[in-house]
C-alpha cells in the first residue's frame, strides 16, 4: 500500500466498516502533480458549475451490492446508449457545500443530505447508500481537494452526490445496476452584486409536482419538468418561478429549487411538507432559528390570494426563499397573471437579513451553534 509521494497521495486502499458490519475498500488513485489542473485564481469569475476539481469519487452497484469504491481523476462517464437513466430518468442527486475558514474546511449538516439522498433513492426504487460510508468518502475526497475550497467570503466548493441507473436494457422497470459518484466545483457567492432582492414569477399554467408523485425527492426528472415555466419567467424579466399546487393552482409550494417563507405581521409561515415539495435542510434550519429567537414559525397551507391580499394590506412584510445555493434569497417582487406586486418596500426585510447573516456565519464557522450543525474536515 503506497500512500505518499512528497505531499501527494498517489495510490492506496483504505478500509471502512459500514453500519451493517460490511467492510468496504476505498481505492485511491490520484493524478500526478504534473497532471493537476490550475486552480482558478479568481472564483468570482467562474460561472456556476463549469469548473471541476482534479478528482471525484465513484462506486458501482451490481449483484445486489455496492463495489468498486474509488477516488480517482475527474473523467467522463462511460454509459451504454441503452442505459436506463437515459430513457426513464431514474436518477437522483444532492447539493451541498464545503466552506473554508482559514485552513479548516467545514460542512453544514452533511448527514441530513445523505439521509435525504436515501429517501430520494427509496422513492425512485434505487439502492440506498451507507450514509456513514458516504460521509466518510466525502471527507476523504475533500481532504485531497482541500486547496480547491475558495477563501473568498461567501464562496464555497459545491458538492454534487449523484446516482444514476446504468443497466443496459430498455424497459420501464427499476435498474439492477447503478453508479454513485461525487463531483466538486468551486463557486463564488450566489449574489454576485451583493445580497439583494430577486423578482419571482408565479406560474398558474405549469406545475412542478402532484401529490403521489416525486416532488419530495431530488429526482432528475423534476428539474427537467421545471424548465418551460422558467422561460416564461425570463420573458418578463423575472429570475425564478414560484410553483402552485397541481390540483387547485392555489397553494404555494416551492420557488425554483428552494423552499418559500412568508413573513406576515404575526408569523413566519412556510408550506407544509405534504409530499409535493422538498424537505429542505436550510428550511429546517430556518424554522429552528426562528423558534429559538421567539418568533412564531408555522408550517401550513398558504394561498397565493392570502399573499397578494397581504401585500396590498401590508400584512405581508417579507417573502424569502431558502436553499443550499443562495442560503436565503430575499424576494422583492412577484409577477402573477400579468401584474407585478411589490413586497413591502421591495427591499430586504430585517428577518430575511438576520437569517442570511446568521446562517452564513454558522456555515463559515464565524458564529457558534449549539446544534452541532457544522462538521470540520480535519
Amino acid at each position: 500500500m503506497r500512500f505518499f509521494y512528497g505531499t501527494y497521495l498517489l495510490r492506496g486502499t483504505v478500509k471502512y466498516l459500514g453500519m451493517l458490519g460490511i467492510e468496504m475498500n476505498i481505492d485511491i488513485n490520484l493524478v500526478s502533480q504534473d497532471a493537476k489542473k490550475t486552480i482558478p485564481a479568481d472564483v468570482l469569475k467562474i460561472p456556476f458549475g463549469t469548473v471541476f476539481t482534479d478528482h471525484m469519487f465513484s462506486m458501482r452497484y451490481a449483484d445486489d451490492r455496492w463495489c468498486d469504491a474509488e477516488i480517482h481523476e475527474y473523467r467522463p462517464l462511460s454509459l451504454s446508449p441503452a442505459a436506463l437513466c437515459l430513457h426513464y430518468a431514474q436518477g437522483i442527486f444532492e447539493g451541498m457545500k464545503a466552506y473554508r475558514r482559514g485552513e479548516t474546511v467545514l460542512l453544514f449538516r452533511p448527514e441530513k443530505n445523505f439521509e435525504r439522498f436515501n429517501e430520494s433513492a427509496k422513492r425512485m426504487v434505487m439502492p440506498e447508500v451507507d450514509s456513514g460510508f458516504a460521509l466518510e468518502t466525502l471527507k476523504k475526497l475533500l481532504k485531497i481537494e482541500r486547496a480547491w475550497v475558495p477563501d473568498v467570503l461567501g464562496s464555497s466548493l459545491y458538492i454534487r452526490p449523484t446516482m444514476i441507473a446504468t443497466e443496459s436494457k430498455l424497459g420501464v422497470r427499476p435498474s439492477s445496476e447503478y453508479l454513485y459518484y461525487i463531483i466538486l466545483s468551486p463557486v463564488g457567492p450566489y449574489f454576485e452584486a451583493g445580497f439583494s432582492p430577486v423578482k419571482i414569477y408565479v406560474s398558474d399554467k405549469y406545475v412542478r409536482a402532484a401529490k403521489g408523485g416525486t416532488g419530495s425527492a431530488k429526482a432528475s426528472g423534476n428539474y427537467a419538468a421545471s424548465l418551460l415555466a422558467g422561460t416564461d419567467a425570463t420573458k418578463v424579466g423575472y429570475t425564478q418561478v414560484l410553483w402552485l399546487d397541481a390540483h387547485e393552482r392555489k397553494w404555494l409550494e416551492e420557488i425554483g429549487a428552494a423552499n418559500v417563507f412568508v413573513k406576515f405581521d404575526d408569523e413566519v409561515a412556510t408550506p407544509s411538507l405534504t409530499g409535493t415539495i422538498l424537505s429542505g435542510i436550510t428550511r429546517d434550519s430556518v424554522l429552528t432559528l426562528l423558534n429559538e429567537e421567539g418568533m412564531k414559525a408555522t408550517e401550513r397551507n398558504i394561498s397565493i390570494q392570502e399573499v397578494l391580499e397581504g401585500i396590498k394590506s401590508g400584512k405581508v412584510l417579507e417573502i424569502f426563499a431558502s436553499g443550499t445555493a443562495a442560503i436565503i434569497s430575499p424576494i422583492g417582487h412577484l409577477w402573477y397573471k400579468g401584474q407585478e406586486y411589490c413586497v413591502g418596500t421591495g427591499d430586504i426585510g430585517n428577518t430575511t437579513r438576520w437569517l442570511y447573516n446568521t446562517l452564513t456565519g454558522i456555515q463559515s464557522g464565524q458564529i457558534e451553534n449549539s446544534h452541532g450543525w457544522v462538521v470540520s474536515i480535519d
